[in-house]
């Protein structure tokens, strides 16, 4: 979500457009488009965190600029809010069933639309930090599965076989593959056996 949350407004009405803009600018950048045509590519330009879409527009509807949104992996997350004199129970169920997130009918009330907006901008931001954080998750387990599976390890020396055929000490491939970090010590056997050669040597 960008600092300041965006709002495209489509209608192709102007001086709804100027209600709107007016009403939402204190707190939201705001885009705004006259026709279906141009709202996929103010959709694509901007990438508005909400849109607000009327439906009876003479070119592409509503209903068709949010099929055309939706069909669109990259933009299909955007939430849509309907504002439209198309006040029917049909219109609303179409409008919903399409993916819109919200159906308001005109002439609408300003607190209230501010309101819906400031609520699904909330749930959009909220949305959103729970795909990142669900993406950093991934992206951490895909670094922890690298070192799954059958690792070809020569039972000599130790070193490791990587998938381009090529050996390296086993620190260097942990490194390597993984955020581990080492420090180092002797365990008790090894300990014993340096000190019986050392003791053998001063024999």
């Amino acid at each position: 979500m960008h600092d300041k949350p965006r709002i495209l407004i489509v209608d192709d009405d102007p001086i709804n457009v100027r209600l709107l803009t007016k009403a939402l600018q204190r707190t939201y950048d705001i885009c705004t488009a006259t026709n279906g045509f141009d709202a996929i590519s103010q959709v694509k330009e901007t990438s508005p965190d909400l849109l607000i879409l009327d439906v009876m527009m003479p070119d592409l509807s509503g209903f068709d600029v949010c099929k055309i949104i939706k069909a669109e992996e990259a933009y299909a997350d955007i939430p849509i809010l309907f504002l439209t004199a198309k006040d029917t129970i049909e219109a609303e169920i179409i409008g919903l069933d399409l993916g819109g997130i919200d159906y308001l009918k005109k002439p609408v009330n300003l607190d209230l639309l501010e309101l819906r907006v400031r609520n699904h901008i909330e749930l959009k931001r909220r949305n959103d930090l729970i795909r990142e954080q669900r993406d950093q998750l991934e992206a951490a387990l895909a670094r922890v599965k690298q070192l799954e599976g059958i690792i070809p390890i020569c039972s000599y020396c130790k070193k490791i076989r990587d998938d381009q055929q090529t050996w390296h000490q086993l620190e260097t491939y942990i490194s390597d593959h993984s955020e581990a970090l080492f420090s180092h010590g002797m365990c008790p056997a090894c300990a014993k056996e340096q000190m019986e050669i050392i003791r053998n040597l001063k024999l």
